[in-house]
């Protein structure tokens, strides 16, 4: 691989945040729209609060942008 070759990272965004960020660098990540990560969000926290977890989680765990 070359120096010019960068690699996608799943970072916690600056520019798009509500909360933490982490929606909108799930959506930066795949390329969606960060509202509908955050609607599939709350479907997962509706849906037994399982997403409340995982939204901890990935807070903790999701580094936080460089250089926005």
């Amino acid at each position: 691989m070359t120096e010019q070759q960068q690699f996608k990272r799943l970072v916690r965004v600056q520019k798009d945040r509500k909360i933490a960020g982490v929606c909108a660098g799930f959506g930066a990540y795949f390329n969606l729209d960060p509202t509908l990560v955050r609607l599939l969000w709350i479907v997962l926290v509706l849906a037994g609060g399982a997403g409340i977890l995982l939204y901890l989680i990935a807070w903790i765990i999701m580094p936080l942008e460089v250089g926005a």
